[in-house]
């Protein structure tokens, strides 16, 4: 609207551009935002691998003694194919959108560390149902993409399954079933409460 009103300004900043000092400060910008971009960027995505690493997880004792000890007896953590997988792998959603909430949310969370909510097993036990609840809560609305950074159920080989799992398994294919509504126990202890995924999942669908 400006340049419309008032060809003179126009006339000007086009004369400026023109000017060989113009041409390179304008250069010497890009350049300098381009490479501060990739720095940035480099840095971002340093800071996301370093906070998805098991050592990183398990870098305070309010997981190291807990949640990690039960890890450790689970076939994710030990198994016949030495695949191994850690926190972030079943925490972590791996695509930009979902990860990029999900370490929102876990930043948040850095307040229960600094306020000592679970800073005892005590405390953790007491918080465990709460905090698994809202694991259940965030993976049954997203389909459990957490559980697909490694597993999908249309590339299992059912025939390489007990005949219940292959039951289930279709089943849970047949009903649209996400996979933490059968599987919420499978590397932590399981708290007691009256809520289970599935519940939660009836509730966030009005059922």
């Amino acid at each position: 609207m400006a340049s419309t009103d008032n060809p003179g300004a126009l006339k000007r900043a086009w004369t400026f551009l023109k000017q060989p000092s113009a041409k390179y400060s304008l250069l010497g910008l890009l350049v300098v935002g381009f490479f501060s971009g990739i720095i940035f960027w480099g840095g971002f995505n340093t800071v996301l691998d370093a906070t998805n690493k098991l050592e990183f997880c398990i870098g305070c004792h309010e997981m190291r003694d807990t949640v990690y000890e039960e890890y450790k007896k689970t076939i994710h953590y030990s198994n016949r194919t030495g695949v191994r997988a850690v926190c972030s792998d079943c925490h972590v959603p791996k695509d930009w959108t979902h990860k990029m909430i999900r370490k929102i949310e876990a930043s948040g969370e850095v307040w229960g560390k600094i306020t000592g909510v679970i800073s005892t097993k005590e405390k953790f036990e007491a918080k465990r149902y709460e905090l698994a609840t809202r694991a259940w809560a965030r993976m049954v609305t997203t389909d459990s993409i957490e559980c697909r950074n490694c597993h999908h159920i249309d590339s299992m080989s059912p025939e390489l399954q007990t005949e219940k799992a292959q039951r289930r398994h279709a089943k849970a294919k047949l009903e649209g079933k996400t996979c933490i509504e059968c599987h919420f126990g499978i590397a932590h202890n399981d708290p007691s409460g009256p809520e289970s995924p599935s519940d939660i999942k009836a509730r966030l669908l009005g059922r």
